[in-house]
C-alpha cells in the first residue's frame, strides 16, 4: 500500500509567494514520489474558470485536483479547501499507507491528531517553516518545512541557448 498527500493550495500558495519564489510542480510531485512514495497527491483548490492554464500545469505534472466551489466577494475570491481536504482524508483512509498532509494551518489539527494516533502520518510539509499554526507544534518530530526545499522545488525559467 503506497501513501497518499494531501495538499492545501491556498496554504502553499501564499506562504510560498511570501517567501518570494514560485514551484516548480513537476518537481513537487516528482518530489512527493521520491522522498515518501506518494501515490495519489490531492491538490485541493478553489475553481475559478479563467485559471484553467494552471489547473492542466497541474494535472500534468501528476496531481489529482479536488475543487472547491468559489465566492466573489467584493472582489476578492474565496474557496476555503479545509473540510473538503479532511474528508478526502477520511474517505481514502483505508487506501493508503500513511498520510503526508501539506499545510502549515492549525485547522489541519484533528485531522493530524487522529492520523498520528492511527500510525498513518507520514510527515507534515509546512511551506513555511517560520510562520505555521502553533497548534501543530505538538507534532514538530513530524514537521518539515519547505524553505529548505527552495532549491530542489523552485521553477526556474528555461535559458536559451546560444543555437535558439
Amino acid at each position: 500500500m503506497a501513501n497518499f498527500a494531501f495538499i492545501d493550495s491556498q496554504n502553499v500558495y501564499r506562504a510560498i509567494c511570501e517567501q518570494r519564489w514560485k514551484i516548480d510542480y513537476a518537481k513537487f510531485r516528482n518530489y512527493l514520489h521520491s522522498k515518501f512514495q506518494v501515490k495519489n497527491a490531492y491538490y485541493f483548490i478553489g475553481y475559478v474558470s479563467t485559471n484553467q492554464s494552471l489547473y492542466t500545469v497541474l494535472q500534468e505534472a501528476g496531481f489529482i485536483l479536488v475543487f472547491k466551489p468559489t465566492l466573489d466577494i467584493n472582489g476578492k475570491i474565496k474557496g476555503n479547501v479545509d473540510t473538503e481536504l479532511v474528508l478526502k482524508a477520511m474517505i481514502e483512509y483505508e487506501n493508503y499507507q500513511k498520510a503526508v498532509i501539506v499545510s502549515g494551518d492549525g485547522d489541519f489539527y484533528c485531522l493530524i491528531e487522529y492520523l498520528e494516533k492511527n500510525d498513518k502520518l507520514e510527515k507534515i510539509i509546512v511551506p513555511d517553516i517560520n510562520g505555521y499554526s502553533s497548534l501543530l507544534r505538538k507534532y514538530s518530530g513530524y514537521i518539515m518545512g519547505m524553505n529548505d526545499l527552495r532549491e530542489k522545488l523552485e521553477y526556474k525559467k528555461r535559458q536559451a541557448s546560444p543555437r535558439d
